[in-house]
């Protein structure tokens, strides 16, 4: 593997190289498996996680393209998993819109919010429960689509996993 000082001596051409073999790797271990690197390494990193932690549940990742969970546990709890390195996680599908009449059907158990610094190594990871998370959600009005700031009032109501 190149040293630090090898890494900032490369072209853009042998960075790429370097590059390519590491997402071959990752994609072989099964550490990435969409074209959504953050993504995909939050879920990797939050499951790793708990499966190494005896007092966290085991999660097994599901099959690419299950509707609105990414993990589920040895006792069948649903996880949904987002990954950021801002402030702002991915969207959730699948939830009513606010002007909605209809029961809203409880789509997963918890959601994990892996952050990741800028250099993709882990940062936090907290566990909303479902009431939690409606608590919490915010609303893209152009996007039609849910999502969590991750506030103070969010590191209150979650179960923190992990913090740098």
């Amino acid at each position: 593997m190149p040293s630090e000082v090898e890494y900032d001596n490369m072209t853009i051409a042998e960075g790429l190289e370097e590059y390519s073999k590491l997402m071959k790797m990752f994609k072989k271990r099964g550490a990435i498996r969409t074209n959504n690197f953050v993504g995909d390494m939050g879920e990797t990193i939050a499951i790793e996680h708990y499966n190494a932690t005896l007092s966290l549940p085991n999660l097994h990742a599901v099959k690419i393209g299950e509707k609105n969970i990414d993990a589920i546990s040895d006792t069948n709890e649903r996880y949904s998993i987002k990954a950021t390195r801002t402030q702002m996680t991915g969207v959730f599908h699948g939830l009513n819109d606010p002007d909605s009449d209809m029961p809203q059907e409880q789509l997963f158990e918890y959601a994990i919010i892996t952050v990741l610094n800028d250099d993709v190594t882990p940062k936090a990871i907290y566990q909303l429960n479902w009431e939690a998370f409606m608590s919490l959600k915010k609303y893209n009005t152009s996007k039609r689509t849910w999502y969590l700031i991750i506030s103070n009032e969010l590191k209150r109501k979650s179960q923190i996993i992990y913090e740098q």
